[in-house]
C-alpha cells in the first residue's frame, strides 16, 4: 500500500515520537514485511525520491519528502530461549522485545526509553541501562537482514565490510528490516532514580562525579538536571525545583551498598529492585510524543570547572552519562561504534518548536577542551556534515565514506544524520 499526500491515513502514518519538524513526503509505504520494505525501495529508486525510514520517530532530527518508509507496523520480535537470541523486526520498540524476552528471565540492551525503536538505536551503536557490563547493543548482533539503496536484500553478515558499517554507522547503508541481537540472563536489576534539590545541595553533581570513579562495571548511571514546572501532574516534592535526578541501574546483589554514598538530602527515591520489564521507571521518561532539539558531546572526563558551572543553565535540560567499562572495550566482531575512550556523554535539551541551537552550543562551549566526539543518538537535530563525522572514530572515516559510496552511490538514504565527504 502506498500513501498520498490525499490518503485519510497520511497524517497518522508520518508522524512520530518527535514532532518538531515532521516528514513531508510525496509518498509513504507502510511496510510490514521485508518484501515490503524492497518495493518501496525500488519505486523510490525509479522515481528519483529519497528514502527515510521510521519507527517510532523518536530521534528524528529533520523532515524530508520523497518516500517514507513506515515500518511500525513491521513490528515481530522472535525469542530463542535456549539461544538466549531474539529477532527483531524493523519497526519493534525495546518495549516489544523487553515483553518477549521477559517471560525467559531474559533481557535485551535496551535503553533508558522502552518506546524507542531497538534496530535504529541499535544501528546507532546503542548505550543502554547495562552498557557499562556489556557494552554498546551493537556489540551484540549477531545476523542483520538489510535492503540496500538498488533494492537488493543482503543478508549483511555475510559481507564483513557491511556487517561491520552497520552496527554503529546508523542508517547510512540501508533499509534494515531484521536484526538477530543476543540477550542476556537478567530478570531483575537494582534501580530507580534519587532526586536532589540543587538549591539545597548544589555538590551533589561533584559527589556524583567522585562516585562514578570508584564503582564497577556493574553500575550504569546518570545524572539530569531538570528544571521541574510547579504544576501538578509533576510529583510535589519536585515542583517548581531545579533538579538533581541521578538515575542507576546496577546489576548483582550490591546495590544498597554501592548507592549508598549518594543517598542522602534527596527529596524523592525510587531507588529498589524491579523487574528488567519496568526498566523504563529508572529515567522515567515522557511518554506523550512532543517537540524538541538537542546537541551532545562525548567527554574524556568531567572538569569540574564547567560541571560547577552546568547548573546555571536553567532553561534546558542537561544529562550526564557514565561511559566506560565494557563501552571503552574492543567488541568480539568489531563494528563502527565510536570514541570507546569517552568516559562521559552530555546532552542538553530543550523542549518546544523554538531554534535553540545556539544557546545549546554556548552551554556545551566550556567542555571543549575535553571533547573528542559526539554521539549521534542523542543529537535530536540538525548537525553539520563535519559534526556528523565526529561521531566516528577519525581512523574509519574513509572506510565508512567508501561503504557508503559503494553501497548508497547516488545518496539515495536519507538518515537522521548523513554521513558525507568533506568538501
Amino acid at each position: 500500500m502506498m500513501l498520498t499526500k490525499e490518503s485519510n491515513e497520511y497524517d497518522e502514518a508520518r508522524l512520530g515520537f518527535q514532532r518538531f519538524d515532521p516528514h513531508e513526503p510525496d509518498a509513504i509505504f507502510p511496510v510490514t514485511s521485508a518484501a515490503e520494505v524492497q518495493e518501496a525501495v525500488k519505486y523510490a529508486a525509479d522515481h528519483g525520491h529519497r528514502i527515510s525510514v521510521q519507527a517510532s520517530g523518536h530521534g528524528l532530527t529533520r523532515g524530508s519528502n520523497g518516500v517514507l518508509i513506515a515500518t511500525r507496523d513491521f513490528n515481530g520480535v522472535q525469542v530463542d530461549p535456549a539461544a538466549k537470541t531474539a529477532w527483531v523486526e524493523a519497526g519493534a520498540t525495546w518495549r516489544q522485545v523487553i515483553d518477549a524476552a521477559a517471560p525467559y528471565g531474559l533481557a535485551p540492551l535496551s535503553g533508558s526509553f522502552p518506546g524507542v525503536g531497538a534496530i535504529s538505536y541499535t544501528l546507532g551503536g546503542g548505550v543502554g541501562l547495562m552498557a557499562r557490563r556489556h557494552g554498546f547493543a551493537a556489540d551484540h548482533v549477531r545476523r542483520i537482514e538489510v535492503v540496500t539503496a538498488d533494492g537488493v536484500r543482503r543478508n549483511a553478515e555475510d559481507d564483513p565490510e557491511l556487517f561491520w558499517a552497520l552496527r554503529g554507522g546508523g542508517g547510512n547503508f540501508g533499509v534494515v528490516t531484521g536484526i538477530e541481537i543476543e540477550l542476556f540472563d537478567v530478570p531483575t536489576l537494582y534501580g530507580g532514580s534519587l532526586s536532589v534539590d540543587l538549591a539545597e545541595n548544589p555538590a551533589i553533581l561533584e559527589t556524583w562525579r567522585e562516585w562514578t570513579r570508584t564503582v564497577p562495571d556493574e553500575v550504569t548511571s546518570a545524572v539530569a538536571l531538570v528544571p521541574f514546572p510547579d504544576i501538578p501532574p509533576v510529583p510535589a516534592p519536585l515542583r517548581g525545583k531545579h533538579i538533581a535526578q541521578i538515575q542507576v541501574a546496577i546489576l548483582g546483589d550490591r546495590g544498597p551498598e554501592l548507592i549508598e554514598p549518594l543517598r542522602h538530602d534527596t527529596v524523592l527515591d525510587t531507588v529498589g529492585e524491579l523487574p528488567y520489564a519496568e526498566s523504563g521507571k529508572i529515567f522515567a521518561e515522557p511518554e506523550r510524543p512532543d517537540s524538541y532539539s538537542s546537541r551532545n558531546v562525548l567527554l574524556r572526563d568531567l572538569d569540574p570547572d564547567a560541571l560547577a558551572i552546568l547548573p546555571k543553565h536553567t532553561t534546558v535540560v542537561a544529562a550526564i552519562r557514565h561511559l566506560g567499562g565494557a563501552l571503552g572495550r574492543p567488541p568480539a566482531v568489531p563494528n563502527a561504534a565510536g570514541h570507546r575512550a569517552a568516559s562521559y556523554s552530555l546532552t542538553v535539551l530543550s523542549p518546544g518548536q523554538g531554534d535553540m541551537a545556539g544557546l545549546h552550543r554556548e552551554i556545551l562551549e566550556p567542555w571543549a577542551a575535553v571533547t573528542i566526539g559526539r554521539s549521534l543518538n542523542f543529537s535530536f537535530g540538525p548537525l553539520t556534515p563535519d559534526e556528523v563525522r565526529q561521531a566516528f572514530d577519525p581512523r574509519d572515516i574513509d572506510r565508512l565514506l567508501e561503504l557508503k559510496d559503494r553501497y548508497d552511490p547516488d545518496q539515495r538514504l536519507a538518515p537522521n544524520h548523513q554521513l558525507t565527504a568533506p568538501r
